[in-house]
């Protein structure tokens, strides 16, 4: 089948709902507690569709050598993540995942492990995964890929647009905590001290299935999620 926009975007939210089923069940096993991972609000991890489809891309012309599809395979993969992780944490201010405690990690983004299995992913992907949504795919006629594919690219972009403001006001309510806590802020007029905590007061909900989802983030923002809360309590009980 010729690879057009639609046939590649299925091959993409196939393997990120792939990697959001491995996720789940990763973290439901480690925390002991099912737990609903990934960035957006939908039952998909797009870091996994984008890997799937490097891997396809630049992969498959070594089909022959299995090793060299393992190896380059966990290279690649291992890539995408430090450079997610990286833009993720520059455009959020948040680290939204952290392997710093796991043995031979690179700068707490990437490890070792991660990046072995990543290479067994490679394989699969290559050797089974291809064959496998090729023949999914040619059994469906040409109006109803498209149908299909521009029906899920709808629901992707308005997932992905609203997933980002909710994490975008969390980053700019975090930011302004972190300034609460600043002492040099007690120093100056209290007129602009109540502008930062009615800015904080705004923010009316916390986004409990992001946090639950990188439990990376609220250790490492615990105290401004703290004074987030008691500020909207505080707020509450005025009523």
């Amino acid at each position: 089948m010729k690879w057009n926009f639609a046939y590649l975007f299925l091959i993409f939210m196939f393997y990120s709902f792939l990697g959001y089923l491995c996720e789940i069940v990763c973290s439901s096993i480690k925390q002991k507690k099912l737990v609903n991972r990934g960035f957006l609000c939908g039952p998909y991890c797009p870091i996994y569709g984008v890997g799937a489809l490097f891997i396809l891309f630049f992969l498959l012309r070594f089909k022959k050598d299995p090793i060299l599809v393992y190896v380059l395979g966990a290279i690649l993969t291992s890539a995408l993540e430090y450079i997610t992780s990286f833009l993720l944490e520059k455009i959020f201010h948040n680290k939204w995942w952290d392997y710093s405690n796991e043995k031979f990690n690179l700068n707490g983004r990437v490890y070792l492990f991660n990046s072995l299995l990543f290479g067994f992913g490679s394989l699969v992907i290559i050797y089974a995964g291809n064959d496998f949504i090729n023949t999914l795919l040619n059994m469906l006629s040409f109006t109803t890929m498209n149908i299909l594919a521009y029906g899920l690219l709808v629901l992707f972009s308005i997932d992905v647009i609203y997933s980002c403001i909710v994490a975008y006001n969390l980053r700019n309510r975090l930011i302004i905590c972190e300034k609460l806590k600043n002492e040099k802020l007690s120093k100056i007029p209290g007129m602009i001290d109540k502008e930062i905590r009615k800015r904080i007061e705004k923010f009316k909900t916390y986004p409990k299935r992001l946090l639950e989802a990188f439990p990376n983030l609220q250790l490492k923002n615990a105290k401004e999620l703290d004074l987030m809360k008691k500020i909207r309590d505080k707020k509450k009980k005025k009523r």
